[in-house]
């Protein structure tokens, strides 16, 4: 082969394949998605920032006014009340209000940034596991009457104690555990749904909650206490309106530390005395635990100390939501083994292949019935000793009989010739006695078609012709409903 040649058989040989088509051939392997996240298909009201790693509730409007207030607040009081007081009286003021600031902006963060105890919802299978357990326990109800409520005893240091079943979380909620109806979460140790800081309180972030609480306190009493020592000391020296008209900032602050006061400090101390007594806000508003009931807390350990320590100094429990893992994709199907040929329907619905299939062999049943008329009730010869035309194919073997009504795949080669389609459709010889096939040498053809030197003998074309000139109209209607077939 010359080198000019060789180039096109190059470009040929190293021309890129196109794998994007939409037709039914196509590959079974289809891109595979990428890896999702658990907390970008977690159930729950909740919003995620950083990938995952601030959790938050959906509602957080008031969060941002409490760091507006705290900020605002404090920038204030460093800016305008900390130099002069600095001056006055001693510079560790501003270093110790700074300490309080910086103490409650973390203790603020670590509470709503984290999650509160959320505990995970069953799977499907566990879920339904559960349902038959309780079919199992509480026996199946009659129609039309209410069944009976999904609870369990539990004993807990000789108190008994109920777990109730979530409808929502489909699980029976461990002890001290309840559901938010905001986050819509189930949250271990529930104490409240705190909007100031937002997020749910529980196990995992009451300490933080209690510290910020506890330091906001600290911070507001210090912030109120200096401010009203700055405009005394500056009312000694110019009067008390003098004093107002030079640091306005100190009025604004003294109004907002003042009825921010209360609330904060009667909070504190509120919770203090949760923790002393080990319970939560949630078991203390609907009284689980009074002496009217004939109650005792199983979960108090009699010492006000030890309580303490175990609030704010135990071990802290993991999250049980692992919301930055990765969701667990379905295990793929394995792809029908194929001959070289990709196998009709593999990347297609059942449906579609259905539809294809229909048409494909309503087709070759119009191309039947239309060639029917072709067949000779007298023997034709097939010779064995004559070749065959240039490019066509001799029938040397019984054509393959068509089964009605069964779907046939098309093959990657999707054109149809007249050769294939007659080779297809014309059934055997055995079932039709008396009736012979035209073979392809046999075939009339349009004058000018035949090469010269064909081996065709006069007899053959003569017979061909006579079938031709009466079956016209039958040729020329199988030779257009193959070209539309081949379309």
């Amino acid at each position: 082969m010359t080198p000019g040649g060789s180039g096109p058989m190059r470009e040929r040989e190293y021309s890129q394949i196109s794998t994007h088509s939409s037709s039914p051939m196509e590959s079974p392997q289809k891109k595979q998605p990428l890896a999702r996240r658990k907390w970008q298909v977690f159930p729950g009201r909740n919003k995620f920032f950083c990938n995952g790693r601030i959790m938050m509730a959906r509602q957080i409007g008031v969060f941002y006014l409490t760091l507006v207030l705290i900020l605002v607040t404090s920038g204030l009081f460093f800016t305008f009340d900390c130099p002069y007081l600095a001056v006055k009286i001693t510079p560790a003021i501003p270093v110790v209000g700074g300490i309080l600031f910086f103490f409650v902006m973390g203790t603020l963060l670590r509470t709503s940034f984290s999650d509160p105890g959320v505990l995970p919802r069953a799977t499907p299978d566990e879920a339904a596991d559960l349902e038959r357990q309780i079919d199992i326990a509480n026996g199946s109800s009659a129609g039309g009457y209410r069944p009976p409520p999904r609870t369990k005893e539990v004993v807990i240091n000789g108190q008994t104690v109920k777990l109730k079943y979530c409808f929502t979380c489909k699980i029976f909620r461990p002890p001290r555990a309840s559901h938010c109806s905001l986050c819509d979460n189930c949250v271990e140790r529930f104490d409240h749904h705190c909007p100031w800081v937002g997020n749910c309180v529980g196990k995992r972030n009451y300490r933080f909650f209690y510290m910020f609480i506890l330091s906001l306190s600290f911070l507001t009493i210090f912030i109120f206490a200096f401010v009203i020592t700055h405009v005394i000391l500056r009312s000694q020296q110019g009067g008390f309106l003098s004093a107002l008209k030079d640091s306005p900032a100190s009025v604004l602050e003294a109004v907002v530390c003042f009825f921010a006061v209360w609330s904060i400090v009667g909070l504190s101390g509120f919770h203090t005395y949760l923790i002393s007594s080990n319970q939560t806000t949630n078991e203390d508003i609907k009284g689980s635990w009074s002496s009217k009931r004939g109650n005792y807390n199983p979960y108090s350990y009699g010492n006000i100390l030890t309580n303490c320590c175990t609030a704010l100094c135990g071990p802290l429990a993991p999250s049980l939501i692992d919301r930055r893992g990765l969701v667990q994709a379905d295990t793929p199907q394995p792809a029908a083994p194929s001959n070289g040929i990709t196998m009709y329907g593999a990347t297609q619905s059942q449906s579609n292949m259905c539809d294809q299939d229909q048409c494909i062999q309503s087709t070759k049943f119009v191309l039947q019935a239309a060639a029917t008329p072709l067949l000779q009730t007298e023997p034709s010869i097939i010779g064995g000793d004559e070749p065959p035309l240039p490019g066509k194919t001799t029938i040397g073997a019984p054509c393959a009989t068509l089964a009605h009504g069964q779907p046939t795949p098309p093959s990657s080669m999707p054109n149809l010739t007249a050769e294939t389609v007659l080779t297809d459709m014309i059934p055997l010889k055995e079932e039709y006695e008396g009736h012979q096939f035209l073979t392809p040498e046999e075939a009339p053809s349009p004058p000018g078609m035949l090469p010269a030197g064909s081996p065709i003998t006069h007899s053959h074309t003569m017979h061909m012709l006579n079938l031709a000139s009466q079956d016209s109209l039958h040729e020329d209607s199988v030779r257009g409903l193959v070209k539309l077939s081949s379309v």
